[in-house]
């Protein structure tokens, strides 16, 4: 197996001995290779009717690692991934990786204009697309200035001489290269979070964030070879990402899936005999509407919640449909990949709650001088340990913004310990109760400060949800000369579009204080925009109404 492993690259430390006497994965890469000496034979992807063992998979690493190298690819320079979901993106990430290199994988809605400033702003040394979509990117890729490889799925030459082209199966064939020497601190990612006000920020991820945040996701989880993971979120997404990097340590098989409808995720659930699935809150409110064979229940070991607090509504749906299925609700940031969970066994007596903190990471609850906060008194969520990333990437003042210094005597930190620890201070606001159980409340740059109060969008969102009367919805808050903010509410309909405003607008006078009454409320056809990482938009649609409030203003 040594030479299926490494028959395209050598590394000092992943050599037979090493692998054979220490199988604990300490580099990404070392992932799906560690898997693949112990099986082999056992699926690691499957992508429509294909499918990759894992000694394929490995064999693939070594030759694109080697491929890339032979580009003269140095160590830590990047390397973006601009693709769907396909063998070749997950073979191109972890052979980015195990050169040494750094992996950017690009978003595939994201457009021209947007691929272009991450290219320019980490300095991509090499792209991986299609020919399809370098057509697109024609006048993009020409203001790229660092960029001097393209390597294309399918074959394509540039106007300008200033880009080296391959094709991607000249890069598997390169002969064998000599891997640089990489340890568990170097950066090996770097992930792209969207930006709706602002251009997006470069999320630095190291291997030892990776592979630690792998461990312990799998472990709470009880992951195992006999694991089907249903790859529904980009790759781009932390949680995406983590489908393969949570399975490959464990030897689980991982489907990728690039899905149009909802519906095409309950047919890859039943038809692949799917045992976990982890979706963000928009797409489990389109599941739930939606009708699932009773069969699938029986395989579906967990579902797993990400990227915002699901409904009550749409959790009860769900737990319905799979009563053998186990719900995990979770929280993360790409900052730190992922904070809490909430165990099963407690999703009846706490289902609004986060959970507590992930193994090998410690949550706190700060006051805005330091001080840790009481129970059920709100303060800012800060994440310490192994999986706190790198920073974001060229930008010093957003980094000193979030990543900061633990007070002396909070937490681990005590007056003794003369080196610094950073942590993240999440910009989100929990509170924990008095068994240690953690709520989200909301975020500080979301947060409807109205009359005098400070309103989470999702409280008014929950109570709207609870009539069921609606299919989505989202609330925010627009600059009010009198009350500070006032609250808009966008919301789509149920299926049987007879969902009217004012209906909405009296089932919020019933459940909700006066404070709380939204001033606006606008029924419009769904879906409701989302950001690239299938959260629902709340930005962007605040951005429109205040757009048009200016222009009504201004008459």
């Amino acid at each position: 197996m040594a030479s299926v492993l490494h028959r395209k690259i050598v590394y000092p430390r992943t050599s037979k001995y090493f692998l054979s006497f220490f199988l604990m994965a300490m580099l990404l890469s070392e992932l799906p290779l560690l898997s693949a000496q112990k099986l082999p034979n056992s699926v690691a992807l499957t992508f429509g009717a294909k499918q990759l063992s894992y000694a394929t998979l490995a064999e693939n690493i070594g030759s694109v690692a080697s491929g890339i190298l032979g580009l003269g690819i140095k160590r830590g320079e990047r390397v973006a991934l601009y693709l769907d979901k396909r063998f070749e993106t997950v073979i191109a990430a972890f052979g980015a990786a195990h050169a040494g290199a750094v992996f950017v994988p690009i978003n595939p809605l994201l457009k021209a204009e947007q691929v272009g400033h991450i290219l320019r702003d980490c300095n991509v040394r090499a792209l991986v697309t299609t020919r399809e979509r370098i057509e697109i990117l024609a006048t993009t890729l020409t203001q790229a200035p660092d960029l001097k490889h393209l390597v294309s799925l399918g074959g394509t030459s540039l106007p300008s001489g200033r880009v080296a082209c391959h094709d991607w199966e000249s890069l598997l064939g390169t002969s064998t290269q000599r891997g640089y020497r990489v340890i568990d601190t170097d950066m090996v990612s770097i992930l792209y979070t969207s930006g709706s006000t602002g251009k997006p920020k470069g999320v630095v991820l190291s291997h030892r964030n990776m592979v630690a945040g792998a461990e312990s996701v799998s472990s709470y989880l009880e992951n195992s070879s006999d694991d089907t993971l249903l790859s529904a979120l980009p790759l781009s997404f932390d949680a995406g990402f983590s489908q393969l990097t949570t399975a490959f340590t464990v030897g689980a098989r991982v489907v990728l899936l690039n899905y149009l409808l909802p519906r095409d995720v309950l047919n890859a659930l039943e038809k692949e005999n799917v045992t976990g699935l982890t979706a963000v809150p928009p797409l489990w409110i389109q599941l739930s509407q939606l009708d699932w064979n009773p069969g699938i229940t029986e395989h579906l070991r967990y579902i797993a919640n990400t990227g915002g607090r699901m409904p009550r509504e749409t959790l009860e749906k769900l737990r319905s449909k799979l009563p053998k299925t186990k719900p995990f609700l979770m929280y993360g940031l790409t900052e730190a990949f992922r904070s809490t969970y909430l165990p099963p066994e407690e999703v009846d007596k706490r289902p609004d709650s986060i959970g507590k903190a992930i193994p090998n990471a410690e949550i706190l609850v700060l006051r805005p001088d330091g001080t840790e906060c009481n129970p059920d008194e709100p303060g800012e969520l800060v994440h310490r340990g192994a999986l706190v990333s790198m920073g974001y990437w060229n930008d010093a003042e957003k980094t000193a913004e979030r990543f900061k210094l633990i007070p002396i005597g909070v937490g681990g930190r005590e007056e003794g310990m003369m080196i610094p620890e950073v942590a993240v201070f999440s910009g989100d606001t929990v509170r924990r109760d008095a068994d240690g159980f953690l709520y989200f409340i909301g975020r500080q740059d979301e947060m409807i400060k109205t009359s005098g109060y400070r309103i989470s969008p999702m409280e008014i969102e929950e109570a709207l949800y609870n009539t069921q009367l609606i299919g989505e919805v989202a609330a925010f808050g627009i600059p009010h000369p009198v009350l500070g903010h006032a609250i808009v509410v966008v919301a789509t309909p149920k299926t049987d579009g007879n969902t009217r405003a004012d209906q909405l607008l009296s089932e919020c006078r019933t459940q909700l204080p006066t404070y709380m009454i939204p001033a606006k409320i606008d029924i419009r056809p769904g879906p409701l925009p989302r950001n690239p990482n299938g959260k629902i938009d709340r930005k962007l649609l605040a951005s429109e109404y205040l757009t048009l409030f200016e222009q009504s203003t201004n008459k």
